[in-house]
């Protein structure tokens, strides 16, 4: 039960801290640039997670998908 606590934990508190600075990002970016960059982030980071730890495939058209993503929060970021 305790190595289950633990995760959960830091999940909460990095939930926390996303969000915290998702509020800060909103005070010198456009919201819809801001939410954009924020699931971005978490959206590549998941994929990434996913191939690291549980070895999920890394495919060239999914690695080509990934990298679109993140030419897309820094052309939205560029054009802030």
């Amino acid at each position: 039960m305790a190595l289950r606590a633990i995760p959960t934990a830091l999940t909460a508190v990095s939930m926390v801290i996303s969000v915290l600075l998702l509020g800060i990002a909103v005070k010198t970016l456009p919201i819809g640039t801001a939410y954009a960059v924020w699931t971005g982030i978490g959206s590549v980071g998941t994929v990434l997670l996913g191939i690291w730890l549980l070895g999920d495939a890394a495919t060239a058209p999914r690695l080509l998908c990934i990298s679109m993503i993140v030419a897309g929060i820094a052309g939205l970021k560029a054009t802030a």
